[in-house]
């Protein structure tokens, strides 16, 4: 499984250099960078230490949109205070959803925010699932590097793990659902109910294969039902 890191708008060479190590110590090497062309400041090779080709590979993507295009389960990284309404899995709990999901979708994406604000509510609405490393409450914050360590440490075993060849088709199952549950909630006049609908967007990225084409079999139940 493909498992790039994105790096929404850095704005620190040094702190895209420290991301840039932690990945290559645990064995991670596709980096994408959005809207910041810091990774190329002379700053950034001097703190990575030994990942310097990270950063000379780094792709350069001019927005968010496009750097998750050919992603099929993306995980964004936010503050407990910054999520919408506070539905987030902690970093082991990411770790159980992509080793089911290794099984049946080819590439899987790790998003972290910009310094200083993280990610939009726009932005957040975008992935697929949401991550908070819990930490005490009087020292509620790390850096980027460290964050990019706390996730690639976690996440280092999914290297070891070897994926079963699944149809290619199953990749695109939970995009689908959540288009289709977006588009039902319309027809249902009920997408106004924001926390509803945040809650359905974010919960279906917990969802296992299976669970998965259960859910499209039910909601064409719901929508032949709805055509009568």
């Amino acid at each position: 499984m493909r498992f790039p890191l994105i790096l929404v708008s850095p704005a620190r060479a040094e702190n895209v250099g420290a991301a840039a190590r932690a990945m290559k110590t645990m064995g991670f090497s596709e980096l994408r960078i959005v809207n910041s062309l810091v990774h190329r400041d002379p700053a950034a090779q001097r703190v990575a230490h030994g990942a310097g080709e990270i950063l000379e590979n780094a792709s350069h993507w001019t927005s968010f949109e496009d750097a998750l295009a050919d992603i099929d389960f993306s995980i964004a990284t936010t503050a407990r205070s910054r999520a919408k309404f506070r539905y987030y899995a902690t970093p082991q709990q990411v770790q159980g959803v992509l080793e089911e999901k290794q099984q049946w979708i080819g590439s899987a994406a790790l998003v972290f925010g910009r310094e200083d604000s993280g990610l939009t509510n726009e932005e957040l609405a975008q992935v697929d699932l949401l991550t908070g490393i819990p930490m005490a409450g009087d020292y509620p914050s790390l850096n980027l590097g460290q964050a990019v360590m706390v996730y690639c440490y976690q996440l280092s075993a999914l290297r070891q793990v070897s994926a079963l060849a699944e149809a290619a088709a199953e990749a695109d199952q939970l995009a689908a659902l959540r288009l289709r549950v977006d588009k039902l909630l319309l027809r249902l006049d009920v997408a106004g109910d924001e926390k509803m609908a945040d809650w359905l967007r974010q919960r279906m990225g917990l969802l296992q294969q299976r669970d998965t084409a259960m859910l499209h079999r039910l909601l064409h139940d719901i929508e032949k039902n709805l055509q009568r």
